[in-house]
């Protein structure tokens, strides 16, 4: 394939020539294709014009947090650039190939996930913000677990929808008043684990050399079952994972009941980024927790 001319000169000056290369898919907001540098590395190379002018700099900010935990594979970066004006930002990192999963895999990533959430912070959220999906994502540092969900997350994505004109009065009522009771479910101080942050089916994956690895990360240190929970929201882990994640570290009572608030997160975001046909199921929950 060719790169756009300004994003040639950059890769070329950050990793040199690339001998050869092929589209792929690179998601809702990047483009992306696998190229073989001159030295016979195989990269994945991802770009995107325009803002976020810093969106490939967590993305590197995040999977350098999260390889410094040792539990899981995930890509090394080799070089980013930030998008300026007619140049596009871009990300090179190490290209981990397309395996196929099988239950021992599934497994293996249960236990390295519990393993990864046993890094943990002094404070909920981050040293910096970031992205989940195309929406900013702050992460304001908090002690107080519920003071940061229901800030930082949930407060947040209300704001967006109300911008966005997601906001109708009777979801903006029993929203408002969610937050002012979130402390009745949410512990206060829960451990600060590291999370991905964005762990939905389509960021994991199996390398060629047959390990399940981490991808597109929106890191930050919160409670675990945030993180769990929304593994079970679209699907894509089995039995085995859960399993094994169990086996390694178990989920403490109530977490069935916690995870749907836990979700309403992301299905706010989803709202804010897709529309009102996630609406029903955010007043699902909100109907719920009434």
């Amino acid at each position: 394939m060719v790169f756009p001319a300004a994003l040639q000169a950059a890769l070329k000056e950050a990793v040199g020539k690339i001998e050869a290369s092929q589209s792929i898919s690179g998601g809702d907001i990047s483009q992306a294709a696998k190229a073989t540098l001159a030295d016979g590395r195989e990269v994945l190379i991802k770009w995107r014009f325009g803002k976020p002018a810093e969106l490939f700099e967590v993305e590197r900010r995040g999977l350098e947090l999260l390889r410094s935990a040792n539990a899981l594979r995930i890509p090394q970066v080799y070089a980013h650039g930030q998008a300026n004006g007619s140049q596009p930002g871009y990300i090179v990192m190490e290209w981990l190939g397309r395996g196929r999963s099988t239950n021992a895999l599934a497994e293996q990533l249960g236990r390295g996930l519990a393993m990864m959430h046993r890094t943990t912070a002094e404070q909920y959220g981050l040293d910096h913000h970031n992205f989940i999906g195309a929406n900013p994502q702050p992460n304001h540092q908090h002690d107080n677990w519920v003071t940061f969900f229901g800030e930082q997350r949930l407060g947040f994505q209300m704001e967006l929808a109300a911008k966005n004109g997601y906001l109708p009065k009777r979801r903006a009522t029993m929203l408002a008043s969610l937050l002012s009771r979130l402390g009745d479910w949410l512990p206060p101080a829960p451990p600060a684990s590291l999370l991905h942050g964005d762990l939905w089916g389509g960021n994991w994956l199996v390398t060629d050399s047959g390990e399940p690895a981490l991808i597109d990360p929106a890191v930050y240190y919160g409670h675990r079952e945030a993180e769990i929970a929304f593994t079970e929201l679209f699907g894509g882990f089995s039995a085995s994972f859960y399993a094994a994640y169990n086996q390694t570290w178990p989920l403490e009572p109530g977490y069935q009941e916690r995870k749907e608030l836990y979700n309403l997160y992301h299905l706010l975001n989803h709202l804010n980024l897709f529309g009102e046909g996630y609406g029903g199921s955010v007043d699902a929950i909100l109907a719920r927790f009434s």
